[in-house]
């Protein structure tokens, strides 16, 4: 079985479609591959900037988001040893839409798969690309159905990579490993109910060896993650021999933090623990010298201290489109040029740097002190005669930064 499209986009999480509904409604024919069955929950915190919900109501699922998601976020705070300091998040005054909220990647990712659905994208799922090659001018996915083991080719003049960082590249031929380091950080989460978290609060929890985060969102529960080094969590291992990794790393994180142990001693465990790593953040390739495209974590991946993953994943996705759009009778169709696709990679590359670029690095910044016990003792007492700098590192990790204007249909720059 052979079909082509305009565009190919692998990855059906918050990015990839994202971009499938832009580009459908557009009037492209698209064809969006993702190899997992949805819904299904992912390692992830769950928060989706106020910067977001505008995005979310141009893309049509705004209403469904407001009917689902958890209170408006508020408070930003931090959680460190016995002590806990909390401020005033931010209000993104712009819109209507001041405050983030935090819903599950099951229920936000299964609104926006069927949302591109509807408006006439091709869905391919469970599939999965085992390799991509070049025919002329057409990028080739050469596909598999998870389940019943079929194959296809799905081709298109644009190939847009949206499948995550931690996922087999199909783009690479073969990927070099990377030794084991210490410093490797995984990722645990967990959902809870009956959780004793002030709601509308957005803590940070900072403890020796990882970081964190705790919220309340949808259908009344709560969520934590947490990144943890790989030699904390080998110690964590041996410290508690009969427990699993997620459950010995978890009893470290309450041991170092009470904000923690209060918010969750009386709660019970709603969904099974899920894990994954190393998660490597970093600037990446949102262009690539194959040709392909690059949207989401794969683009570049910011510490997720920030809890802005989400939020760059829409962003990016809107940023390339807008660029392929604008640009609709050169990179699509009969009379696709080489030149103007390579002319929007670069203008998208740029412009993902200047509104991504400074927010890697700061996360990178905060998850460093925040895993420092020196530097977490020398900040509190600041944090807590001066609660207001959380509200402007909240500020300037970019919660109220408008990146795209989704009635503009602009960039705004920096």
């Amino acid at each position: 079985m052979k079909t082509a499209h305009d565009a190919i986009i692998v990855g059906a999480g918050p990015a990839g479609s994202t971009a499938a509904i832009r580009l459908a409604e557009a009037g492209w024919s698209v064809a969006l591959i993702e190899k997992q069955s949805f819904p299904r929950r992912k390692v992830c915190g769950e928060c989706i900037a106020a910067t977001n919900l505008p995005l979310l109501d141009a893309l049509g699922v705004g209403a469904a988001f407001d009917a689902l998601a958890g209170p408006e976020l508020r408070r930003v705070g931090i959680f460190a040893g016995t002590r806990k300091v909390t401020a005033a998040l931010p209000a993104f005054a712009a819109t209507r839409h001041p405050w983030g909220r935090a819903l599950g990647r099951e229920h936000l990712d299964t609104l926006l798969l069927q949302r591109a659905a509807a408006v006439g994208v091709h869905l391919w799922q469970p599939w999965t690309v085992k390799h991509v090659s070049r025919d002329g001018r057409d990028h080739v996915c050469h596909a598999l159905d998870v389940e019943s083991a079929v194959t296809a080719t799905v081709s298109a003049p644009l190939l847009i990579a949206a499948h995550g960082s931690w996922q087999p590249d199909p783009f690479v031929a073969a990927r070099a490993s990377r030794p084991q380091r210490g410093g490797d950080l995984f990722a645990f989460k967990a959902t809870f109910t009956n959780a004793e978290l002030e709601p509308g609060l957005l803590p940070v929890l900072a403890f020796p060896g990882g970081y964190g985060g705790i919220v309340l969102g949808d259908h009344g529960r709560t969520t934590l993650a947490f990144c943890i080094r790989r030699d904390t969590l080998g110690e964590c291992r041996a410290r508690y021999r009969s427990r699993s990794a997620a459950l010995s790393a978890y009893a470290y994180l309450q041991s170092c933090c009470t904000g923690v142990r209060d918010a969750l001693g009386t709660a019970t465990l709603a969904a099974p623990w899920l894990s994954i790593g190393p998660i490597r953040p970093g600037m990446r390739a949102p262009w690539r010298d194959d040709g392909t495209f690059a949207i989401g974590n794969i683009a570049g991946e910011a510490h997720p201290i920030l809890g802005e993953g989400v939020s760059m994943a829409i962003q990016s996705a809107w940023l390339l489109c807008d660029r392929l759009i604008a640009r609709d009778d050169t990179v699509r169709g009969a009379q696709v040029s080489a030149t103007a696709v390579a002319e929007a990679g670069r203008d998208y590359s740029a412009s993902w740097r200047r509104s991504f670029a400074r927010r890697i690095r700061l996360a990178a910044a905060f998850a460093h002190l925040a895993m420092q016990p020196g530097a977490t003792r020398t900040l509190l007492p600041l944090l807590q005669r001066w609660p207001v700098i959380l509200t402007a590192s909240a500020r300037h990790g970019a919660k109220v930064q408008r990146v795209v204007d989704p009635v503009a249909n602009c960039v705004h720059s920096h």
